[in-house]
């Protein structure tokens, strides 16, 4: 979005509205005409007018970048120290990244503070729930966007992009904004400047332990959104350890919501039925999971006035891409895609797969693990698919920069050495093997990637859509056209 800014007004009202950032200008003579128009943190976006945000990473510092941002338009940094050298103002922070949220959102006119903020953050359950919420907001009349893996390449943007799309959702017309908020995300700060009506919390289970080290840290991290500094109130799943235990601390107000409050609840192999707040609810996907994702959206969105007969008649049409969503070729066996890349959610999962055999029926899984991810949660999803499945099928995900064979020999510790196991690195050649060995009754579960187009192998993303691919070999097994 395009802005006009001058940097000493921009400093002006950060030091009003972000006072402990301690910002101060380098050089305030320096382009004293210059109006900023717009803001990066990405050296290769920068153009004429933009204000470049030095950011330090893991493998780089923005700093190193600031002369070829300048060479390219930049008309001021945002810097932790003066780069000498150049011509332009710098605004100095003590951490550039803590910094760049609310710098940007000040320089796009604090679009949060114009849009009702929803931030849903937990283990599993994020994108299902911020879907079905999105859904129930814009029937309900409210214009509604959603920032989250359906939208975007990462789930929560980077804050000068985040920022800059808030701008644009304002100058649009939305209202309300329904965003997964990562645990990354807090702990770097991508979401800094912006306040939240109400956050959600869906539940906690082992993951990101390659960036957290233990659960305590991975729980403060996802904790951080329920502090008065980022939200209003809350909802949470006091079902779930985690939940009951920010509850509990009671930062701000919290809204409780649990599997009791779905009364009468009757769990189908194609959905579930169920009473709440005295109305009927059929929801059309399968789980026990997706009943708390459906109570986590539906208690949330009667928080902002919407009756719950509405938000019946909405989720009677759910429907989430890859998220235990059927691929129907005509075939006698079921065949369902799934994001679960957990080990608490491939067991929910398979959990909820195996309950919808009929008699004789076998559940056939087909997973891998990503690379450069948490490592210690491979041998435990091993042992989950070994525990539930007929037939384990151990294959790549998305193994990015390691090999996948020892990604496979990390899942196959966990594997009880009598279950049923094909180890098959072709993820392609996999799903095959799983469409050729089912029959009648039976359901393949395809889980780690569900919506997803491409898998990353190296540097490289190769189109591949679990979901499309199953399709494919369905039929080049000889069943029939798509069921519409």
């Amino acid at each position: 979005m395009r802005v006009s800014m001058h940097p000493e007004i921009l400093l002006a009202t950060l030091a009003d509205r972000f006072p402990s950032l301690g910002a101060r200008m380098s050089d305030p003579a320096a382009n004293p005409a210059v109006r900023i128009t717009t803001a990066t943190h990405d050296s290769r976006l920068v153009e004429a007018g933009s204000l470049f945000c030095c950011i330090r990473g893991g493998a780089f510092d923005g700093h190193r970048f600031a002369a070829e941002a300048v060479g390219k338009g930049a008309v001021a940094l945002l810097v932790d120290h003066v780069v000498p050298g150049i011509g332009v103002c710098q605004i100095v922070v003590s951490d550039t990244r803590k910094a760049m949220g609310p710098v940007t959102s000040t320089l796009f006119g604090f679009p949060s503070d114009r849009l009702a903020m929803i931030g849903i953050t937990g283990t599993n359950g994020k994108t299902t729930t911020a879907h079905l919420l999105g859904e129930i907001l814009s029937a309900h009349g409210h214009p509604c966007r959603v920032i989250g893996t359906l939208t975007q390449t990462r789930t929560t943007p980077e804050a000068s992009d985040l920022q800059d799309q808030l701008a644009d959702f304002v100058a649009d017309g939305v209202t309300h904004v329904v965003m997964e908020v990562t645990s990354h995300a807090l702990e770097l700060h991508r979401v800094a400047g912006i306040r939240y009506g109400c956050a959600v919390f869906t539940n906690l289970s082992q993951d990101h332990l390659d960036f957290h080290g233990t659960m305590e840290a991975y729980f403060r991290a996802k904790a951080m959104l329920f502090e008065p500094s980022y939200s209003d109130r809350a909802v949470a799943n006091v079902d779930d350890t985690y939940g009951h235990l920010l509850h509990s601390m009671q930062q701000v107000p919290i809204e409780a919501f649990s599997m009791d409050d779905a009364e009468d609840l009757h769990l189908s192999a194609t959905g579930s039925t169920f009473v709440w707040k005295g109305h009927a609810f059929y929801l059309p996907m399968a789980g026990a999971f997706n009943v708390m994702n459906a109570l986590a959206a539906a208690t949330t969105a009667a928080s902002y006035g919407v009756d719950p007969a509405q938000i019946a008649k909405v989720l009677a049409h759910a429907r989430v891409p890859g998220r235990y969503e059927a691929v129907v070729v005509g075939q006698n066996f079921s065949v369902v895609v799934d994001f679960a890349h957990t080990p608490d959610g491939l067991d929910r999962v398979l959990r909820t797969a195996k309950t919808t055999l009929p008699d004789g029926g076998r559940l056939i899984s087909v997973f891998g693990c990503g690379g450069d991810r948490d490592r210690t949660k491979r041998p435990f999803m091993g042992a989950i698919a070994a525990n539930y499945s007929d037939l384990v099928i151990v294959t790549s995900d998305n193994p990015r920069s390691e090999d996948p064979d020892a990604i496979i020999g990390e899942i196959l510790a966990g594997l009880d050495s009598h279950a049923n196991i094909v180890v098959q690195p072709d993820r392609r050649a996999a799903i095959r093997i799983a469409c050729e060995s089912a029959r009648g009754g039976d359901v393949v579960v395809i889980a780690g990637k569900g919506h997803e187009p491409g898998q990353t192998i190296g540097a490289v993303t190769l189109p591949f859509d679990d979901r499309v691919v199953a399709g494919e070999i369905l039929r080049e097994l000889g069943w029939g056209t798509v069921q519409g």
